[in-house]
Formats: C-alpha cells, structure tokens, sequence
C-alpha cells in the first residue's frame, strides 16, 4: 500500500502518525508542508475526501486564524489563504488508496492503513 503524509516534523501529533505509518510497512512519501504546501486544488481534493470541510482543516492553535474570521470564512477563502500561509493547515494529513484522514489523534491513521 501506498500513503503520503503531510507532515511537520516539529508536531508530536505528527510524528506520532508517521510512526505508525512507518510500522505499517507502507511505501511512504512524506511532504514537510511548510517547505512544500499543497495546491489550492489538491487541499480541496484532500478535505473532500476525508468528508470535511476546509474550516475543519484549518489549524486554530498557533495561528491568528481565528482573529482573521477564518472558521466562518468561505472554502474558496480558506483555501487560497492555506495553500499561500501552510501554517494554517491542521496536521497531519495521510492519504492512501482507503481514503485520507485528518489524523488528530494519530490513531484515525488506522482507518486507511
């Protein structure tokens, strides 16, 4: 099986997954996010097959998302705003052939493994 991971090493949640995944024996791609965000349109990709919206993927902690009204933003708004601030991406993202998980905690990673 084959996953890919959006990943910030200086996240315990995160690396807490990659571990798992490391475990599991997938074929691994991990993406440090912040040095390498997704596009706009794989973020949505992404959110829409984990069956969240972008606001349930926006990273509250840590960030000034809240004081810039982004929980009750627009996707398209979040979206862009993620894709171009990285930092505002709730982590770690995991997708394989099973599906994509927003996996907080690190256990959800099971579901797709």
């Amino acid at each position: 099986m084959k996953a890919t991971i959006w990943h910030n090493p200086n996240c315990g949640t995160s690396r807490k997954t990659l571990a798992i995944l490391e475990e599991s024996g997938t074929d691994l791609t991990v993406i440090e996010y912040l040095k390498n965000p997704p596009t706009r349109d794989k973020l949505s990709q992404l959110y829409r097959d984990a069956g969240i919206t972008p606001q349930k993927g926006l990273r509250l902690r840590g960030t000034d998302a809240i004081e810039r009204g982004l929980p009750e933003a627009d996707a398209q708004t979040v979206l862009a705003l993620m894709a171009a601030e990285p930092i505002l991406i709730e982590r770690p993202l995991v997708e394989t052939e099973k599906g994509v998980r927003l996996c907080r905690p690190q256990d959800v990673v099971r579901d797709i493994l």
